[in-house]
């Protein structure tokens, strides 16, 4: 609905302005909210940020797993059966499970490299139990186990289940040199203006920016699926439910925990803080992934009361 406004006067304008930041802050600020609208705008802001984090962290595995020439085949939805082929090839029609998988190199050198997943305009059930299509598309400087190499990862008309999956996800190999002692492997992982829409409006925006750590299986670099990483940093954003709009902050306050092996993150807490809302509140809400078991489960604590739920 569209509202033209007819006043005159400067006082009167910024009565107007005053009333519609009211009026639409009323779920962030309202002092006068019920135990039971605190909670929900609490379960609404953690259990979007569970399902922005699981949505792109899987983007990640799937970047990083392409093949063993822009990154480490095998992880993500790509097995080791899978294949990235090169423009003419004979395989280039052959279907990877129910996706293809295309390079480029529009240098005529090995970097930079294009990659496109392309998923179909159908539903393409992966080994994950989950349906994708549309196309993701990648753009990488340099084999992503490189130091500096960034690998750039855009959306076009990509559908993750029923939700429509939008923004920039971009990883950066921020490790020591080659050849530093002791062996580390570190990437900086940013969502850039993410949003995953649902069929009936719903919506997560979300802005990430983490530290990806390896911790385990960097002697076996060959051998991907036993890596095991931690997640540290911080994501803010807004989500609507219904009638409901709101906006948190998130902080991981204990490191998450990702296998490759796993499709979901098997521990660490992630500690979530609505807009607006005092440091001391009570509706801080905290999301425990567990105890390293790989598994769909989380616990949502809330003002001292914890519930269970279940991840995509």
């Amino acid at each position: 609905m569209k509202y033209r406004i007819y006043l005159p006067g400067l006082a009167s304008l910024l009565s107007v302005l005053f009333l519609l930041f009211v009026v639409s802050c009323s779920k962030e600020k309202s002092s006068g909210e019920t135990n039971q609208e605190e909670e929900q705008v609490s379960m609404v802001s953690t259990e979007s940020e569970a399902e922005a984090e699981m949505v792109y962290n899987g983007v990640f595995d799937d970047v990083m797993g392409v093949n063993d020439d822009v990154g480490m085949a095998g992880t993500g939805i790509f097995g080791r059966s899978a294949i990235a082929v090169e423009p003419g090839s004979p395989e280039m029609a052959r279907p990877l499970a129910c996706f293809t998988v295309s390079v480029t190199h529009p240098a005529n050198t090995l970097f930079p490299a294009r990659v496109v997943i392309d998923f179909g305009a159908t539903p393409c059930m992966g080994p994950d139990g989950h349906t994708r299509r549309g196309k993701i598309v990648i753009e990488y400087t340099n084999r992503l186990i490189i130091p500096g190499a960034i690998a750039a990862t855009s959306f076009q008309d990509f559908y993750f289940d029923s939700i429509k999956v939008e923004g920039t996800h971009k990883i950066t190999n921020t490790s020591s040199p080659l050849g530093t002692l002791p062996l580390s492997r570190q990437f900086k992982a940013e969502v850039i203006n993410g949003k995953l829409t649902h069929p009936n409006g719903n919506f997560v925006e979300w802005n990430s920016t983490k530290t990806v750590t390896q911790i385990e299986g960097l002697i076996t670099p060959d051998r991907p699926l036993d890596d095991i990483f931690k997640i540290e940093g911080a994501s803010r954003g807004r989500a609507k439910r219904g009638n409901l709009l709101v906006a948190w902050e998130s902080n991981v306050v204990e490191p998450l925990i990702k296998k490759f092996t796993c499709r979901w993150i098997v521990k660490g807490i992630v500690r979530t803080l609505r807009v607006n809302a005092t440091a001391n509140s009570p509706w801080v809400s905290s999301l425990n992934f567990g105890n390293g078991t790989c598994d769909n489960q989380a616990v949502v604590t809330i003002n001292g009361v914890s519930r269970q739920i279940t991840l995509r």
